[in-house]
């Protein structure tokens, strides 16, 4: 029995060690997973955009890709751009379809009177001694506009293109390429150049 005590003594000491060998192991693999992760900046050609396919081989190739992404990164910003100016567009056409006087219905100083979007006076317009009874309307900040079937899918769908390609661009960053996040700065640059000042509220 001292033999079995001994010789069970002798594998348990075995196990444990082979069991710290192979727990120091891991943690020494997962170390070096973790150090892998750790993203810092690169200049390799050979680095996939979106998909393993899209891995350039030489240097047109990586040319082209950062090409794409400068082209990229103008359309984004003319993409706000053109949401800002549709936005305008649907802004008036909403404020046009308001104060149509239709036959029948209120007149507009009394439409103007209920409506929560305007804030109005009447006031006395002189010129040349002539005297004027007038209406001044001024816009001010209101909430959100009633939903309608023309404009707010067309909104939504603006939106959703929009996101897409930031988060193309994003994706293109996150590679941490140099090329790539240069291509997508001087994309930025360049939209904001041609289209920068019809950009407001617009900004992502």
């Amino acid at each position: 029995m001292h033999g079995l005590y001994a010789r069970h003594g002798t594998e348990s000491h075995g196990a444990t060690t082979e069991a710290s060998m192979t727990s120091d192991g891991m943690d020494m693999g997962g170390g070096s997973s973790t150090t892998m992760m750790m993203s810092v900046f690169q200049t390799s050609i050979a680095t996939p955009l979106y998909s393993t396919e899209w891995t350039p081989s030489t240097a047109g190739a990586y040319a082209g890709t950062c090409i794409f992404l400068i082209l990229l990164a103008v359309l984004f910003r003319g993409l706000l751009a053109a949401k800002w100016w549709q936005e305008g567009r649907w802004l008036d056409a909403e404020l046009n379809r308001r104060y149509v006087v239709v036959n029948g219905k209120a007149p507009l100083a009394e439409t103007l009177s209920r409506d929560s979007l305007a804030k109005h006076g009447n006031v006395v317009l002189s010129e040349n001694g002539i005297e004027e009874n007038v209406v001044v309307v001024k816009k001010r900040t209101f909430g959100a506009r009633p939903w309608r079937l023309s404009v707010d899918p067309a909104r939504a769908a603006i939106d959703t293109v929009i996101a897409g390609v930031g988060y193309l661009l994003m994706l293109a960053v996150m590679t941490m390429n140099v090329g790539y996040f240069l291509s997508v700065l001087g994309g930025t640059f360049l939209g904001s150049l041609v289209v920068g000042r019809f950009i407001t509220s617009a900004e992502h």
